[in-house]
């Protein structure tokens, strides 16, 4: 998902993980139509664990709110995901966190969101859960707070001096004066609160003007970037997007010896809709006026070095494609823990220099894999994010709607 984009929720539970490169504090706030909380009591977090309908968990992969759409009471429009930084002082520079909604029962991934170009924030609303038409939406937001959670917490008129609140730095002699209330904002027109800061990134009515990345943003400049699962870089070198030719190769290999297994590398380009484009893969090697190519198939795995590539020139992806996601299925439908040292690693087509890799650990017993996904930004730049996420589909047909709710 892109800043002030949103879904429609196919699940009524749905859980809500933030992870980062550092600790992060996750919160849930039930909100009324007036953007404020009835009492305290709404307010969940990690010393508050559960509330009207939604509930706060913390799992290996990070902290979690689940939403129980059916159990919110009737007076509250939306709940709303935050996060905030445990260490002091500490701002989202360079750290930027990834909101990841599934469904709550099936495990399914239905969206994911990393707020683009942090700085000195200390805490961010993420992610918002609201009523519409009669069903449910999750939103994209990313605004950012300098004064970490207690600015959040006041916004909604949560009473931070209670003991019930969670731990916040000293107060100074004077309180810090209340933040101007939300202003109300349409549900499928994504507006920044009166008086909150300015979104991180412009709505997609508003492209910003092409220019250097924030500093804080992870990219290329250091050289090679090692991705663990959910982190993104920017492909952005030398304070410039890179616009050239880049391969995204992926390699594997037979968990159990003598065994073959036919996998199957894909790229499915998707519109600004999150609709699908076009999709290269063994059977179509060329898409898009030739701008994406696939190197062919590879039926065992076996050999060294990258089993399948897929080449992309990116100066030559046409506009109406905004977004690329690169798959792994099993087309033999044999399943991914039978698989060893499962990759992706992206090199200069020109050089041959290996810019990002991302080595896939841990595997599900499922025959797909959503490998990472690259997606264009206002500004011009491509941002590479690694997924890891499995679900089941054998063929780059079953994976066209997993891949798109990935975006």
């Amino acid at each position: 998902m892109t800043p002030g984009s949103n879904l429609p929720l196919t699940a009524a539970r749905v859980a809500v993980t933030v992870t980062a490169p550092v600790r992060l504090d996750v919160s849930g706030l039930l909100l009324t139509a007036g953007g404020k909380v009835r009492s305290d009591d709404d307010f969940v977090f990690y010393n508050q664990p559960a509330g009207p309908g939604v509930s706060h968990g913390t799992t290996p992969a990070g902290d979690t709110i689940t939403v129980d759409t059916a159990a919110v009471p009737a007076d509250i429009d939306k709940v709303v995901i935050t996060a905030s930084l445990d260490a002091p002082g500490a701002t989202f520079a360079g750290t930027e966190p990834t909101g990841t909604v599934r469904d709550a029962d099936g495990g399914a991934v239905l969206a994911t969101f990393t707020p683009p170009q942090l700085g000195a924030e200390t805490a961010l609303v993420v992610v918002e859960v609201y009523r519409r038409g009669g069903g449910w939406k999750v939103r994209a937001v990313g605004q950012g707070y300098a004064d970490g959670l207690a600015g959040i917490a006041t916004d909604f008129g949560v009473s931070v001096e209670e003991p019930a609140a969670p731990a916040a730095p000293p107060a100074p002699q004077a309180p810090p004066a209340p933040q101007a209330p939300p202003a109300p904002v349409p549900q499928d027109q994504w507006a920044p609160p009166a008086g909150a800061p300015a979104p991180l990134a412009p709505p997609p009515q508003a492209p910003a003007p092409a220019g250097p990345p924030a500093t804080g943003k992870v990219n290329l400049d250091k050289g090679r970037v090692s991705l663990q699962k959910n982190q993104t870089v920017s492909l952005v070198k030398d304070g410039r997007p890179l616009l050239s030719t880049v391969r995204m190769g992926l390699g594997w290999e037979p968990a159990r010896r003598g065994r073959s297994i036919d996998l199957d590398a894909s790229v499915i380009a998707y519109g600004p809709d999150r609709g699908k484009v076009d999709s290269c893969y063994f059977g179509k090697l060329r898409i898009l006026d030739a701008a994406i190519q696939h190197s062919g198939d590879n039926l065992t795995g076996d050999g060294a070095g990258d089993d399948e590539v897929i080449t992309v020139h990116l100066g030559g992806i046409p506009p109406e494609v905004t977004g690329l996601v690169f798959t792994v299925n099993s087309f033999s439908g044999q399943k991914f823990s039978d698989v060893a040292k499962a990759y992706c690693r992206l090199t200069d087509a020109q050089t041959g220099e290996e810019l990002v890799r991302f080595d896939l650990t841990g595997a599900e017993p499922r025959t797909g894999v959503l490998m990472a996904k690259l997606i264009r930004q206002y500004s011009g730049e491509w941002e590479m994010t690694a997924l890891g996420s499995f679900v089941d589909a054998r063929t780059v047909r079953g994976m066209v709607k997993p891949a798109a709710a990935a975006l």
